[in-house]
């Protein structure tokens, strides 16, 4: 973490509400938050206290209320000047934001391979080239041995391995993480974590990871606890994997 470099996410203030009037809900209520390059960082907290909708406004899947949202010091979101600053989010989410979710949503009539090859082709990428770097990811999370297999034939632990990849396939900055060990077990779960932190560092990318895992909450090195809509940040402990 290099910290003379931008912030790869900012947040201030960042607002949420559902509904107008009486039937008003709000759900963030100004959240400060900032992860920079090569940094996982753990968003905690209980059921309905805003880690999902924070989740979605960072993947640009829903639109704030208000405050200000930077992804690698530009400005995305801005609630004082008309919202989105981005005209196309469709590819903001394809080019600069990965998702890895609970469950792996691998396409089962693909292989492993052109699972993560897709989405660089769908941006843009010759199949040479897509399948190139999907292969050079799935090495560094060694499963390039089941290159070939579909996913049928992949472990849960090998599924989220290669969904990772595909996160990481068209070079995204921030990855965000939706309880990606919740299914596994905790020497699985604890691989995951240790992929993510190694991924992070070689790729500098920046991820968040929203649990409820008590066996991995302790791998943190920074958390961000979020309550009744807003966030504290506190230091984990970073324990060693």
């Amino acid at each position: 973490m290099d910290k003379d470099n931008k912030p790869a996410i900012r947040l201030s203030g960042l607002k949420k509400r559902y509904g107008s009037g009486d039937a008003a809900v709000d759900a963030l209520k100004g959240v400060d938050m900032t992860v920079w390059p090569g940094e996982v960082v753990g968003l905690i907290g209980p059921s309905g206290s805003g880690k999902s909708t924070l989740l979605k406004c960072l993947g640009a899947v829903i639109e704030p209320s208000g405050g200000h949202m930077e992804l690698a010091g530009e400005t995305i979101y801005d609630g004082d000047s008309d919202g989105w600053k981005i005209p196309d989010l469709r590819a903001l989410r394809r080019d600069r934001i990965g998702f890895v979710f609970q469950a792996p949503y691998l396409i089962p009539f693909l292989d492993v391979t052109d699972n993560v090859a897709l989405l660089p082709m769908l941006a843009g990428s010759d199949n040479a080239a897509a399948r190139k770097r999907a292969l050079e990811l799935l090495t560094a999370l060694d499963v390039q041995h089941r290159a070939g297999a579909q996913v049928s034939q992949l472990s849960g632990g090998e599924q989220q391995r290669v969904a990772i990849a595909r996160s990481l396939a068209n070079h995204a900055p921030i990855i965000l993480a939706d309880e990606p060990t919740a299914p596994l077990d905790s020497e699985r779960a604890l691989t995951v974590v240790r992929i993510l932190n190694e991924m992070a560092v070689q790729y500098q990318t920046a991820i968040i990871v929203v649990t409820h895992d008590e066996k991995i909450i302790p791998t943190f090195k920074r958390i961000y606890q979020i309550r009744d809509g807003k966030t504290h940040e506190e230091a984990g402990e970073g324990r060693e994997i």
